[in-house]
């Protein structure tokens, strides 16, 4: 299985990939050992759809799926499950998507997002950069220093600097989620300049929804809170290498490889989804 860093999670021995986390759409995305993408659409127990193969990262948001390819090139079809791909950009090495917007981080590290169709013109974001993410309007990257930036608006809005010593960003919402490099957790609430507030140390993945916190710990146990930002957390399940969460669904992924989804209540019952799993998406 491949390790940490190339499955769309945030490790803290490592650099952040895209978040594997949406916002309440009735999707579910997986990448397998061998590099095939198959999303779903309905309910838990629908079936897959092959979507390509020689995938190295799934994303999806609302109607559209984004895959990158283990050469670089990064794909997205907006519609049905089966719909065609458009190709967006080579030399890529993370894409993200959110809402009517695509962002890649290419292998020189420049951050580029586009708004509207498919075949929108590229507006460069940043340089140097190691991690980029999506939200509606706000727009978040890492930087190779370690400092995370988010902005809000158009895509030519200006950067506010959140914080520095950061391996992992998330955003989602009004919530901006940070994990610095020593495994601790920070969220924020509101406006980009608004306090953090610790929610967890030892953290190797740290995921945002809607008003759900989900984290893996150093021991792989995952947790989820939800409500406010110092509600209480419920422990979800041991073993667990990646977790991914969207409205009132929650995905993990165990370090064998197994992916499961519940659906209502933290305390809900598992679906196992699939097996020979290295990465799990939700939309």
């Amino acid at each position: 299985m491949a390790a940490l860093a190339s499955l769309g999670v945030v490790a803290a021995t490592g650099t952040a990939a895209a978040t594997v986390s949406g916002d309440g759409g009735n999707r579910i995305g997986v990448l397998t050992g061998g590099g095939d993408a198959y999303v779903k659409e309905g309910g838990l127990s629908a079936g897959w759809i092959h979507e390509l193969a020689g995938v190295r990262q799934v994303a999806l948001s609302g109607d559209r799926i984004g895959v990158l390819t283990n050469s670089g090139d990064a794909y997205v079809k907006e519609g049905g499950l089966s719909a065609g791909w458009v190709h967006e950009l080579a030399g890529v090495k993370q894409i993200a998507l959110s809402g009517n917007r695509i962002g890649v981080l290419t292998n020189s590290g420049n951050a580029y997002v586009k708004e509207g169709g498919l075949s929108a013109g590229w507006v460069q974001q940043e340089a140097g950069v190691k991690e980029l993410e999506l939200s509606g309007n706000r727009i978040g990257i890492v930087k190779q220093s370690g400092e995370a930036l988010v902005k809000e608006g158009g895509l030519s809005a200006g950067w506010v600097s959140e914080l520095n010593n950061v391996i992992g960003l998330d955003l989602s919402g009004l919530r901006i989620g940070v994990l610095t490099a020593g495994g601790d957790a920070y969220v924020k609430e509101g406006g980009l300049s608004a306090g953090w507030i610790h929610e967890l140390a030892n953290v190797k993945q740290l995921e945002l929804s809607g008003n759900r916190i989900g984290v893996v710990t150093g021991g792989g146990d995952a947790y989820v809170k939800e409500g406010g930002l110092s509600a209480g957390w419920v422990h979800e399940l041991a073993g667990v290498t990646q977790i991914a969460l969207s409205g009132n669904r929650i995905g993990v992924l165990t370090g064998g490889g197994d992916a499961y989804v519940k659906e209502g209540g933290l305390s809900a019952g598992w679906i196992h989804e699939l097996g020979g799993v290295t990465e799990l998406a939700l939309s």
